[in-house]
């Protein structure tokens, strides 16, 4: 079956309190990473890869970054005449504040786009994962196993976490025979990705009954009921891939540190899946007389005239003459002025710090600077 008959809905807005300032002004998926990439932008451009055409992405409150960046879906091939991108934003009323409170209560706000979509499958997916995956694999491996659900998992490490996270145990026919939720240790090293496949009929009719039972969350309210009500066959897909959960302060600092890694990156970004993103007209980089760079990724319009060292300086970045740079993820448009010093630091948008400042955090817990701060 070709992808075509399969539509994507992309859940944003989750435990972002966990990123701080980061997640002040943006959802989750809107977070810049790797010089010149948003999260979401590796979720789109794997379902647009995959071949699906319709693309649903259910927004929560700060979702105006994410709009900005995503657009009419230009960029990923999503503004056709036929299906492309639709950008759900909440039904604000006196109750609703734009806050959901799961995403059994998204979907059956926006049942009326699933409603109308033409698509019989629906891949499910949540914001929070950096990945790069080719869907048809898993799609295939749907139809023959005959399950009601598959859901996408993987034994990496960089997705466990105590007391948070979904967990699953599968058998050797493929089939999932238990789940934990937010386990405090984690028994099973299968960790779910949170990404659903089902048909859409079947979708609608599990969003209409859990929310006529006053259920809000899609994973402990639904699945693992089925699981252990025997209800439903579900199955499992392992991702054997790199893939990092941004749930942290520390998780989005060590995915950007780790992307530095050329296996890492040649894995997210390979020739066969591309990852596209928003363009921005710049000029290439500049290195001027003292620049001495090593190990960073230095993307368009940044002009470089200090030390960098292991560090992802996003577009259109300054570093002055003199400045030490050193563990760093510097966002666009920031400026760093002469003689500054600066380790384990995240710097998020049109950050400035003046001359001769100096701010050095421990590797495991990043200094964070605010967009728009000046030091």
């Amino acid at each position: 079956m070709a992808m075509k008959n399969v539509m994507g809905i992309i859940y944003t807005g989750e435990r972002d309190s966990y990123l701080r300032e980061l997640t002040l002004m943006r959802a989750i998926a809107a977070l810049p990473v790797a010089g010149r990439y948003r999260v979401i932008d590796f979720l789109v451009s794997g379902l647009v890869n995959s071949g699906v055409k319709n693309v649903g992405v259910i927004m929560q409150k700060n979702y105006h970054s994410l709009m900005d960046h995503l657009g009419s879906g230009k960029e990923w091939d999503l503004h056709g005449k036929n299906d492309g991108l639709y950008i759900l934003p909440p039904f604000l009323t006196r109750e609703n504040v734009g806050v959901y409170n799961g995403s059994l209560d998204a979907l059956h706000s926006n049942s009326g786009y699933l409603r109308r979509s033409k698509q019989e499958y629906v891949l499910l997916c949540n914001s929070l994962i950096v990945f790069n995956a080719n869907f048809s694999d898993m799609l295939e491996t749907h139809l023959r196993s005959e399950a009601d659900v598959t859901i996408l998992y993987s034994k990496s490490p960089n997705l466990r976490r105590p007391e948070y996270g979904t967990y699953f145990e599968v058998n050797s026919e493929g089939i999932i025979t238990d789940v934990e939720i937010d386990p405090t240790r984690p028994r099973y090293e299968n960790a779910c990705m949170e990404v659903y496949l089902l048909r859409k009929d079947l979708l609608m009719d599990l969003v209409d009954r859990g929310a006529a039972h006053g259920y809000h969350d899609i994973n402990r309210d639904v699945f693992q009921r089925m699981i252990r009500d025997a209800g439903i066959r579900m199955a499992g897909y392992e991702y054997t891939d790199v893939c990092y959960r941004m749930d942290s302060v520390q998780s989005y600092f060590n995915f950007n540190m780790d992307v530095l890694d050329a296996r890492v990156r040649h894995s997210l970004f390979s020739e066969e899946k591309p990852v596209y993103t928003k363009v921005r007209d710049e000029m290439p980089a500049r290195y001027l007389e003292h620049a001495r760079v090593v190990n960073t990724m230095v993307a368009d319009g940044c002009i470089v005239d200090g030390n960098v060292e292991h560090s992802m300086l996003f577009r259109g970045v300054r570093i002055g003459k003199g400045a030490r740079i050193k563990n760093c993820v510097i966002m666009q448009d920031s400026v760093i002025e002469e003689d500054v010093t600066l380790e384990n630091c995240i710097l998020d948008k049109q950050a400035v710090i003046k001359r001769g400042g100096k701010l050095i955090g421990p590797s495991t817990y990043p200094i964070v600077i605010s967009k728009d701060m000046t030091i």
